[in-house]
């Protein structure tokens, strides 16, 4: 089946990326929108597609060769630079051009490992932002909660007639182009192991002895691949609060995929959800939610999660900190009994500045406990996060 992961009809709902005034740096995972959303932002700029072989060989070969071409184009004609990271050299140019000259760049990216040398140059010039599957906000009354636990919110896949297909084909070409193509492993067999077992951990604490295992490598190497999911966006590391409350507290981060329906495909998954899984994806979901809207209300300084060592049961999925002050959210992927589940947010009540504990859960019944925990449905929360009413 052949997919495209760049442009796609979803260029018709509204993304929550603004363009800054000045130049950006669009980062995210492979087919998240990026190259959609800056061909609809900016029009009548001239793009250089580094995914083009030819241009990406001659610009490799001699990264000089951009001045030459931009000095073809009118002055103040906006230059979008897709897949950057193939020649992470070009930032040097890039750099340069925008200190002498007004001319706005736009660089798209979805692997952040080849410009750490250009991070301070990037940092400078540019207003660096991340770009996510498509978010409920952005889907309005297209958003349905099964469809997206199942398959993902990935733009070319929820536009697929096949998204299971859609979802295959992605996972294939993202160890083609992203991991092979950019022979960013040694050892692809192993890589080809540990994707269906940090699948199966998403949502968890990170055990590497355990992946590592899995895997059958070693877990420096074990490491060393989930640095690349972070890298390649498909992942992010969330790490255990330690506000010093009485208890000791979890220290391993947890691993979060960025796309349901992506972790889903890593582990070849792709039935209907199953009821122990199902409680996983809408943590991932309400992680990937609050990271797409912080980007542009800032909902939070820092986002990790605080569990006492040893007791599991009081585990609170995300605490938030905005300032001096924090914010406690746990999940549930159930409709009734939501009373039940508020050992985490009861525990940790003592949490200094703590200002608001919302559960969130499927049900329909909007309510607030008697010690001030928040209960709110899913749809509710959403609209919360949208419109900037999360924090009291």
């Amino acid at each position: 089946m052949d997919v495209s992961f760049t442009d796609s009809a979803s260029a018709d709902y509204p993304r929550l990326l603004r363009p800054s005034v000045g130049s950006v740096g669009v980062f995210g995972l492979r087919g998240a929108g990026k190259c959609t959303w800056a061909r609809t932002t900016f029009p009548a700029a001239h793009i250089l597609d580094l995914r083009n072989e030819t241009l990406c060989q001659d610009l490799l070969a001699d990264p000089t060769d951009l001045a030459t071409r931009l000095q073809a184009l009118p002055p103040h004609q906006v230059v979008i630079v897709n897949d950057v990271h193939r020649v992470p050299t070009l930032v040097t140019g890039v750099h340069r051009a925008m200190a002498a000259s007004d001319r706005r760049f736009v660089l798209l990216g979805s692997n952040v490992r080849p410009l750490w040398t250009a991070a301070g140059l990037l940092s400078n010039r540019l207003a660096l932002q991340t770009m996510y599957p498509l978010v409920p906000a952005e889907l309005g009354r297209d958003f349905a909660l099964d469809r997206v636990l199942r398959f993902g919110s990935l733009p070319a896949v929820w536009d697929a007639s096949d998204p299971w297909a859609a979802l295959e084909a992605y996972m294939q070409a993202y160890v083609r182009d992203e991991i092979r193509g950019e022979a960013v492993v040694r050892n692809l067999s192993a890589f080809l192991r540990f994707l269906p077992a940090a699948a199966r951990a998403h949502g968890q604490v990170v055990n590497i002895a355990a992946l590592a295992r899995d895997a059958a490598t070693s877990r420096m190497t074990v490491d060393g691949y989930l640095r690349i999911l972070r890298d390649t966006l498909m992942a992010t590391l969330v790490p255990a609060f330690e506000p010093r409350l009485r208890v000791r507290e979890r220290r391993h981060p947890k691993l979060y995929w960025t796309d349901p329906g992506v972790v889903r495909a890593a582990k070849r998954q792709l039935g209907n959800v199953a009821i122990e899984e199902r409680g996983a994806l809408l943590e991932g979901l309400v992680l990937t939610v609050l990271r797409a809207h912080n980007g542009r209300t800032e909902v939070f300084d820092d986002i990790g999660y605080w569990a006492p060592a040893q007791a599991r049961a009081t585990e609170v999925d995300f605490l938030l900190r905005r300032g001096r002050d924090y914010l406690a959210i746990e999940v549930r992927a159930q409709t009734r009994n939501a009373l039940r589940e508020l050992a985490g947010l009861r525990a940790i009540a003592n949490l200094p500045r703590l200002v608001r504990r919302v559960l969130v859960y499927l049900g329909d019944r909007l309510r607030r406990t008697e010690d001030g925990i928040d209960i709110w449905p899913l749809d509710d929360w959403l609209d919360a996060v949208a419109h900037g009413r999360l924090w009291p």
